[in-house]
């Protein structure tokens, strides 16, 4: 065996191609695999006892493109070459496998082969998985959820013929359970590395689903490797559904010393299309709490920054943007924001399932209804109903997942002034109510302006909108003037044109 014919049969093409494809299993493609074990000390790849564990195998390529480098590190230490290879898949090489297909498909990328311990192996093992196992599971159920992964039963109790999706990374805790006796007790792995699952339908409305990502890198740190590396999805950043204290773990872990941050997921994974981006992160486990700054790289833009990810307690994702924020906070003369003015979600109490009454009291719906009624018992009086509102949807971006372009919010078309006496479903949130239409409209003013909502977009990462997402945004407490761009950056001291020019380029014109 030699270099060349390992080179040949593990061709990068064929695993690009498969990355490109849609699923919601995302392929890593082998660029992305090397980008990420660039983050790690490379003389990791030049000591035979370093050991590597991807818990979410598909293709295989994190554990092919590491058994690359192991080849070149170890030449020296190992200079037979077929020793060095049967060293590095034996006892360096570890997976587990998400399917049993995926399990087939990491082996043929990895070992040449589907089953290990065939003559077609690269190297023979004396069982047909090698060091990349699976083993089908069933959830544990508490109740309708799964106690491991948060699963729906009404979703995953499934037949044993069809794919469970209980994960086992997630559904055991001694990694020895999995791998067998292809490990020692207690065994410490040196990297964890991987492409997790990232969501479970969870049985809600059209594609409702849960993030289960987060289960993955926090099962990993249980396992105290030396470092993780793991390329998940950015919505983590705002927190949101199931992400809350998983982003307030991320944000407050000395010990992530480096994340890259792709703002449109199809940079990162060209055949798929999920809002938010996507990032990919270096945990080093003995690094010192002294360490509070993180080296933070937006993709595309030349350089680095290295600052704290828990300055805010949402995270604010473009390097460029801090200073900008820092000094609206500085001069905005106010500590209060307006995520305190806005409503909560359903601000009348009318779910967007409510039905359209003959008669009643003035509701606005959805834009394909319009203005209709609803029954006056059906309506909660939250404080807004007998005052002038200024309306926005909850979802103002629907449908755009890219946010490396110009993102619009809000215009004439997607927002309402409504006046005392009229009320909406939770189709809308009211951004502020007033005793005055002339002051209604001159909130609307400052919410249209591109500074603000270039502060709301900071916070935003998919295309709903709730009143968390307006933490940057200073409440000017009474609005009693038609507010422009120019009069706010006068205001916040944001006169520099090179940031001017960076605002203007990430938010829309009003239509």
């Amino acid at each position: 065996m030699d270099n060349g014919l390992y080179g040949s049969v593990y061709n990068p093409d064929v695993l690009s191609c498969i990355a490109n494809l849609s699923n919601d299993e995302v392929f890593t493609s082998p660029d992305i695999a090397n980008k990420m074990l660039d983050l790690l000390p490379q003389e990791l790849f030049e000591n035979p006892d370093t050991t590597f564990l991807d818990p979410a195998c598909k293709s295989g390529v994190f554990l092919r493109e590491i058994a690359k480098r192991l080849i070149v590190g170890l030449e020296k230490q190992i200079p037979d070459l077929d020793k060095r290879v049967k060293h590095i898949f034996t006892k360096q090489l570890f997976g587990i496998a998400i399917t049993e297909l995926t399990s087939l498909l990491s082996r043929r990328s990895v070992y040449c082969s589907k089953y290990p311990n065939s003559e077609f192996s690269l190297v023979k093992f004396n069982n047909p998985e090698g060091n990349i196992r699976f083993k089908k599971l069933r959830h544990t159920w508490q109740g309708n959820k799964c106690k491991y992964c948060g699963a729906t039963k009404s979703e995953y109790d499934r037949p044993a013929t069809l794919e469970s999706h209980a994960y086992q990374f997630i559904h055991l805790f001694k990694i020895e359970d999995i791998l067998g006796n292809t490990v020692s007790d207690n065994m410490k792995f040196d990297v964890i590395i991987s492409n997790p699952p990232y969501q479970l339908s969870d049985g809600g409305n059209s594609k409702s689903a849960k993030p289960i990502y987060q289960l993955f890198v926090e099962q990993a740190k249980k396992l105290q490797p030396r470092y993780i590396t793991m390329i998940i999805p950015s919505r983590w950043f705002v927190g949101g559904k199931g992400l809350d204290k998983f982003r307030e773990d991320m944000l407050n872990d000395h010990r992530i010393s480096k994340l890259v941050d792709y703002e449109n997921f199809k940079d990162v994974f060209p055949g798929v299309d999920l809002a938010g981006g996507a990032c990919y992160f270096l945990w080093d486990r003995d690094r010192s709490s002294e360490e509070k700054e993180c080296e933070v790289t937006n993709f595309g833009i030349a350089g680095s920054m290295s600052r704290p990810l828990n300055e805010f307690s949402t995270f604010i994702r473009q390097n460029m943007a801090i200073d900008i924020v820092k000094r609206v906070r500085k001069n905005c003369g106010t500590t209060t924001f307006l995520n305190e003015r806005v409503s909560a979600r359903k601000p009348f109490g009318l779910d967007t399932t409510y039905q359209p009454k003959d008669t009643g009291i003035p509701c606005y719906f959805i834009q394909r209804i319009g203005k209709k009624f609803a029954d006056p018992t059906d309506v909660i009086d939250k404080g807004y109903n007998n005052k002038w509102k200024f309306l926005a949807p909850m979802a103002p971006i629907a449908g755009q997942t890219d946010f490396s372009s110009a993102v619009g919010f809000y215009s004439d078309r997607n927002t309402i002034i409504a006046e005392p006496g009229e009320v909406s479903t939770e189709s809308f949130i009211v951004l502020g109510a007033f005793d005055s239409e002339e002051e209604t409209r001159n909130f609307k003013s400052y919410i249209f302006t591109k500074t603000v909502r270039f502060l709301l977009l900071q916070a935003v990462i998919s295309q709903h909108v709730s009143k968390e997402n307006f933490c940057f945004i200073p409440d000017l407490g009474t609005y009693d003037r038609e507010y422009t761009d120019e009069y706010l950056r006068d205001l916040w001291n944001i006169t520099d044109p090179k940031e001017c020019e960076y605002i203007d380029s990430r938010i829309r014109d009003i239509e």
